[in-house]
């Protein structure tokens, strides 16, 4: 019977290795999986599930609705619904991509280097479970169960980090581009909606995001420092193979028809509008100024940094936490910022 709920299968190439030296290699990485440790939430503990669910305010105008006459035409109980369906859509998403994270750090235990990557790894792996958790609970219990299939580019990023048999790749793949975008989305979420439960929850999503991305930078610093030139475009290209991925995943393309608006009409109308190119763009505020610390942007050659240019998102290459999550930040950067070497605990 269980095997009628398995929804797809995937063979992965990845080698693991055991580690047999037990003394701390990289007190960053230490310091992180401590920081986890400290931080832990329990989703049935720590949020108030019977909390009442208000009705939130629409913002048509985020989505170019304010003008669109398909929109305009819905009665006010379809208008509702939509909006229900929307929070679904994109918390799905986030449901998706969470469960994909969860694999992959899984992989990651076997595959990381160091013993204190393969400890943080698993904590990681705990975090993400914790994280597909929470994100199905509040589908079911304040979206009425309403849950959307994962998007197409969204499955294919996903195949494409799983499926690689280059440890750093996955690592990039998911620590990078996959959980920099995650935090960008569940940040712009957590300062545009008026749902405090919402709200509550992305915080502690969040928190465990940054850490896994700082996990990654630290991981792979070195690695792209002594890498050799062909080998460096590869992961270049890659990076941005994934933002192109992602930049299509914010068509929303499992919604629309569900009310009667083809994806055709939407991907002709969407992309040039300003509120949605700014939302767009917003979304990859964390992954370019990590591309940029990891040396993806400058070393070798400029290449990513004039792909980037070219998608109207290298203006993010400085940028560091927002005011919403700069607690969060206060937390890792230190860490992660540590140029002086490893850290004495």
């Amino acid at each position: 019977a269980d095997v009628d709920h398995v929804a797809e299968i995937f063979q992965t190439p990845l080698s693991g290795s055991y580690n047999w030296d037990y003394d701390v290699q990289d007190d960053r990485i230490k310091k992180l999986y401590d920081l986890g440790k400290q931080l832990n939430w329990d989703p049935e503990m720590d949020i108030d599930w019977d909390r009442p669910w208000p009705t939130e305010e629409r913002a048509p105008e985020m989505m170019i609705l304010h003008d669109y006459e398909p929109y305009l035409a819905m009665d006010e109980k379809t208008k509702d619904e939509f909006w229900l369906h929307m929070n679904a859509w994109s918390l799905s998403q986030f449901l998706h991509g969470e469960q994909g994270a969860l694999l992959v750090a899984s992989q990651l235990c076997s595959c990381a280097p160091t013993l204190n990557a393969k400890l943080y790894a698993a904590s990681q792996t705990f975090d993400e479970a914790r994280h597909v958790e929470v994100f199905s609970q509040y589908l079911d219990q304040k979206l009425g169960g309403i849950k959307y299939p994962v998007n197409t580019h969204l499955g294919s990023l996903l195949d494409d980090i799983i499926q690689d048999s280059r440890w750093d790749m996955t690592y990039l793949g998911m620590q990078i581009m996959v959980e920099g975008l995650a935090l960008a989305a569940f940040g712009f979420m957590q300062q545009t909606t008026e749902e405090p439960l919402l709200k509550k929850l992305l915080r502690y999503v969040m928190a465990d995001e940054a850490r896994h991305v700082a996990f990654g930078i630290l991981s792979l610093q070195e690695l792209y420092e002594d890498m050799d030139a062909a080998e460096f475009r590869v992961r270049q290209e890659f990076a941005y193979e994934a933002c192109n991925m992602m930049r299509r995943r914010t068509l929303n393309s499992e919604l629309w028809p569900s009310f009667g608006i083809s994806n055709a009409e939407i991907e002709a109308l969407l992309p040039s509008q300003e509120s949605q190119q700014r939302m767009q763009h917003l979304l990859f505020s964390k992954i370019v100024p990590n591309c940029k610390k990891l040396g993806l942007l400058d070393l070798r050659d400029g290449w990513l940094r004039e792909r980037f240019q070219e998608m109207g998102i290298i203006q993010y290459e400085n940028w560091e936490n927002t005011a919403e999550d700069l607690t969060i930040g206060d937390a890792v950067e230190p860490i992660l910022t540590d140029a002086a070497g490893p850290v004495t605990s």
